[in-house]
């Protein structure tokens, strides 16, 4: 078999996995297809996921689902304005030996784990959120002068509530980089709300099943990286990034005031990745068009600040994007 033929085999043999795995998932968590579908996307492609919406829609009980489908270890922190540093990372404390001698010893925090929820992360102060931020890039931390690795695999998932924002320190721009989605889950429709009471109120409730653990996790990421991404898709990728930034050459002229900030290469990255990730997750070889224009927004959207001006006018990043991404596909098709 040749390596080509191989790599098509590989490949197939996951999307099946990964179509067991999704199922599992949406038995508890009903009805949000295009969450899970985000979510297990920004896992695939080895990077976090903000997860921003209103209190009860369902995210803690996503990111515990996921830790089972997926046979990750996982850790939750409760972000509030008195949480330390040390809270998250661990601490040295002084032991005394049975034989009188005394010597530090480190205790792990919850960071040391593979897959961490950070509830209401916004709530922490700057100086805990960033606590995260060498953790989510390296994959370890250094405390007291020592490199110590986290779990591998290693992710982060983020909830966020929109609506309160009254005691609440928003994250910096550069720890929103690092995530790699920023996910909106939103209110269910009447028929998934439907749905939802009558799996989650009888005697009876979906249970998720382990399909992957974390070595096949792992090696599923690394087949994710190995799959071909055509000319016509990196370009219309190159074409999208490169627009939504301010004062850029690609930029169409009516974005001349809209932006203060807009997407750096990380977001080039992560839209090549994630598309490949979504079309493994439909059955696909090998990303499309429709997998960049299904992914553009959760990569995007939080990596591009509207000027004064636009807001002033009723402009919205997403309105911003989907304008850009007319313009850009229709060039691409």
């Amino acid at each position: 078999m040749t390596t080509d033929d191989q790599l098509v085999a590989d490949i197939q043999s996951l999307t099946s996995r990964l179509a067991e795995a999704r199922g599992s998932v949406e038995r508890r968590f009903v009805g949000q297809h295009d969450v899970v579908e985000q979510v297990l996307s920004a896992i695939l492609s080895g990077g976090h996921a903000l997860l921003v919406g209103q209190p009860g829609l369902g995210k803690t009980m996503l990111v515990d689902t996921l830790s089972t489908v997926l046979g990750l270890d996982s850790a939750r922190v409760q972000f509030t304005p008195d949480l330390m540093p040390a809270d998250i990372l661990g601490s040295e404390v002084l032991d005394l030996r049975p034989d009188g001698t005394r010597a530090f010893r480190f205790i792990e925090g919850p960071v040391f784990t593979q897959l961490l929820m950070a509830d209401e992360i916004n709530r922490a102060s700057p100086r805990t959120q960033s606590a995260l931020l060498q953790a989510m890039q390296e994959g370890e931390v250094t405390i007291s002068g020592e490199h110590r690795p986290l779990g591998r695999p290693f992710h982060v998932l983020a909830t966020q509530n929109p609506i309160e924002q009254e005691g609440t320190y928003p994250l910096p721009e550069a720890q929103l980089d690092r995530f790699l989605l920023q996910i909106d889950v939103d209110y269910p429709d009447r028929e998934t709300e439907r749905a939802i009471l009558l799996a989650t109120t009888g005697v009876e409730q979906g249970a998720a099943h382990p399909v992957f653990d974390a070595a096949g996790l792992v090696a599923a990421q690394a087949l994710i990286r190995r799959m071909p991404v055509g000319e016509t898709v990196l370009n219309a990728i190159l074409d999208l990034v490169r627009a939504a930034r301010p004062g850029a050459a690609e930029a169409p002229g009516w974005m001349s005031d809209m932006l203060v900030w807009g997407p750096g290469p990380r977001a080039a990255q992560a839209l090549t990745l994630v598309t490949r990730a979504r079309a493994a997750l439909n059955g696909r070889f090998a990303p499309t068009l429709e997998d960049v224009e299904a992914m553009a927004a959760p990569v995007l959207r939080h990596r591009m600040a509207l000027s004064f001006a636009a807001r002033a006018r009723g402009e919205t990043i997403e309105g911003l994007i989907e304008r850009l991404l007319g313009d850009r596909m229709q060039a691409a098709a």
